[in-house]
């Protein structure tokens, strides 16, 4: 009967896992809303750009869209070495004075330090509490905790096959009635479909894991379509809202949003 105590290892992390997934799930919001009226949340609600981006991408979007906004308007220079410079000292929004901040008062900075510093900051903090009061956005790391927990089930699941394996090579092992393959189907088939079943769900219910928008600020994400917004490089911002620095067609640009290579001195010295 030594079987028994594989059998109970892998029903353990089964079950550990499983329940895990299902506390983190609830805890953080991120199960489908139950009744009319959470899904009507945000019904009628046009996302703006900044909101767009925070939703797609999270607080780093919300920058990267801040500096190319900064830059296509000439009120700040960002050059293929990853370097920023202030052209207009006077943002036109919160978020553009918190990079204008960030960058420093010399007027010129690395743009990754920028891009983190702003990020952190309380104008975006302030962004993701509105989006998250609404009922748009997901609690500030829910999605990674929960892209954490599908692993532990994914981990779970290879355990439980593991154990099965376990028990059918093992020579001289008591594997129940009926012999090692019913063993197998029978006490080990369980908890594995507990584990498949739980993968299967989380990812119709709850995928993509790590993303910032919640349910509801998915489907106001497909609805809206294009955010709104004003301006002759409206579809260049939209798109970047949406879908992030590779969707930047400008060669130079995307290196500077990817932090260049560093070496090449301040914006100002690049162009």
């Amino acid at each position: 009967m030594f079987w028994v105590l594989f059998l109970l290892v892998a029903w353990g992390a089964a079950a550990f896992s499983c329940i895990r997934l299902c506390l983190v799930a609830a805890r953080t919001g991120l199960l489908p809303d139950s009744d009319e009226a959470a899904r009507d949340l945000g019904t009628g609600h046009e996302l703006t750009l900044y909101e767009t981006a925070f939703l797609a991408g999270g607080p780093h979007r919300v920058i990267d869209l801040a500096l190319v906004t900064m830059h296509l308007r000439r009120r700040l220079l960002l050059a293929h070495t990853g370097w920023a410079t202030v052209v207009d000292p006077e943002g036109r929004d919160e978020v553009e004075r918190t990079v204008i901040r960030a960058i420093g008062p010399h007027g010129q900075s690395p743009i990754p330090p920028v891009r983190a510093a702003a990020a952190a900051a309380d104008s975006v903090r302030a962004l993701a509490d509105r989006l998250v009061a609404a009922g748009l956005a997901r609690p500030v790391g829910a999605g990674s905790d929960v892209a954490a927990a599908v692993r532990g089930v994914r981990g779970a699941a290879l355990l439980v096959v593991a154990m099965a394996a376990v028990v059918l090579l093992v020579p001289g092992q008591d594997h129940g009635p009926g012999g090692p393959v019913v063993a197998l189907l029978a006490w080990f088939g369980l908890p594995l479909a507990l584990t498949l079943g739980c993968l299967a769900i989380a990812r119709l219910e709850v995928h993509p894991y790590s993303s910032w928008a919640s349910p509801a600020g998915q489907r106001l994400l497909a609805a809206n379509g294009v955010p709104s917004g004003a301006a002759a490089d409206h579809d260049v911002l939209s798109a970047l809202a949406v879908r992030g620095v590779s969707a930047v067609d400008d060669p130079a640009l995307r290196s500077a949003l990817g932090g260049g290579s560093g070496g090449g001195g301040p914006a100002g010295h690049d162009r």
